[in-house]
């Protein structure tokens, strides 16, 4: 609203504040700067810009500044054309003092002015803060009415009846939304797509990106730029998922998928939820796990030196794709000794790692192992 002309009503009892300050040389009562003060926030709220606010008050003091005749000591010109010359004497300075009167009042009246419509914004601001905050924590938690939730959703351009998928990103350190790393991941998806339904925001220190579940190249960049804004960080992406509860089940998605990587040291940068389905499937029987890594890993623990070096080993193999010279390589062991170890865990599980009947078995008891932390956490 900064191009509408403003009205009277946020200038009332201006003029004739200035009016007595220049008849007797006061400055502005503490009630008078109280009354801008309120103006001032009214002003804010109604939407009018602070220029325009301003102008309109400078304006109004010209209008009540001291006239011509007012700074002359010897009248008007005369019809020839002759210009007066200027007083110096006692009407010149009092004509100069009530200038200066004014001119003070008018900075005393903006100041206020402008101090209630400052007020009044960073109220609305931290208004706005806490609404965005208190909508992404239900949204993100499914805590609210579905209806009222999908009402709140597109006041931040959100449409919870279409697909949505959630993208992840955490770094070495937490982040808040108003700190410099988001505002950059923010201002780079803005400058790509424009306004495209996506809320970017942040949860317990991590990143998030919530966006429509047709647009994967919006999540692709924001994980791009994620990546590279924390210096390296993980990012994971949920699928899309339908409707207001959507939202929560790809976030959670995208959080297990972090934990996941977490536990079993994944070093990619970007995981998607669609690629690792079959790990859910793994754990989603915990006891069937946990009798799976005993039965087939436990006998390792009467290994000298416990299991998990053996166990280390296991990951190492199956990771360089049953490669010994890779996986000695990244053991910074010789091949010998990896081969001694592997014969040695064949001795120990009765399975033989080389051997493709066993190696499914064994694969799959040390993906369960590292999910559950054995052997550093008993069962």
């Amino acid at each position: 609203m900064t191009g509408h002309a403003i009205p009277e009503e946020y200038l009332a009892g201006y003029a004739e504040n200035l009016a007595a300050v220049a008849a007797t040389g006061r400055r502005l009562t503490r009630d008078e700067l109280l009354a801008r003060r309120e103006l001032g926030r009214r002003a804010a709220e109604a939407g009018f810009g602070l220029r325009a606010l301003v102008g309109a008050h400078l304006a109004e003091a010209r209008l009540r500044w001291p006239t011509a005749g007012q700074n002359t000591g010897t009248g008007s010109s005369t019809d020839t054309g002759t210009v007066p010359s200027t007083s110096t004497g006692p009407s010149a300075d009092t004509s100069t003092s009530t200038s200066l009167r004014i001119l003070a009042a008018v900075e005393q009246a903006v100041d206020a002015f402008a101090e209630g419509y400052e007020r009044a914004q960073r109220l609305a601001v931290r208004q706005e803060v806490g609404a965005r905050r208190e909508f992404v924590d239900d949204l993100l938690y499914g805590r609210s009415d579905p209806g009222r939730l999908a009402e709140r959703a597109e006041r931040f351009g959100l449409r919870l009846s279409y697909a949505h998928a959630v993208a992840v990103a955490e770094g070495s350190v937490p982040y808040d939304e108003e700190e410099p790393v988001p505002r950059a991941v923010e201002q780079s998806l803005i400058g790509r797509f424009g306004d495209r339904s996506v809320l970017l925001t942040t949860k317990d220190g991590r990143l998030v990106c919530v966006a429509p579940g047709d647009q994967g190249e919006v999540l692709a960049y924001f994980a791009e730029q994620a990546f590279a804004a924390t210096d390296g960080g993980r990012v994971a992406i949920g699928r899309p998922q339908q409707g207001v509860g959507g939202v929560v089940q790809s976030y959670e998605e995208a959080l297990n998928v972090l934990d996941l990587a977490a536990r079993l040291d994944m070093d990619a940068p970007v995981l998607r939820a669609a690629d690792l389905l079959v790990y859910p499937v793994l754990t989603r029987d915990r006891q069937a796990m946990t009798e799976l890594v005993l039965g087939t890993l436990g006998p390792l623990e009467a290994a000298r030196g416990g299991a998990r070096p053996l166990l280390e080993t296991l990951t190492a193999y199956f990771d360089a794709g049953c490669v010994a010279a890779e996986a000695a390589r990244r053991l910074s062991l010789s091949v010998r000794a990896l081969t001694y170890r592997l014969e040695r865990i064949h001795q120990l599980t009765g399975a033989d790692p080389a051997d493709p009947m066993h190696r499914y078995t064994l694969q799959t008891a040390v993906i369960g192992a590292r999910l559950l932390d054995w052997p550093a956490k008993p069962f």
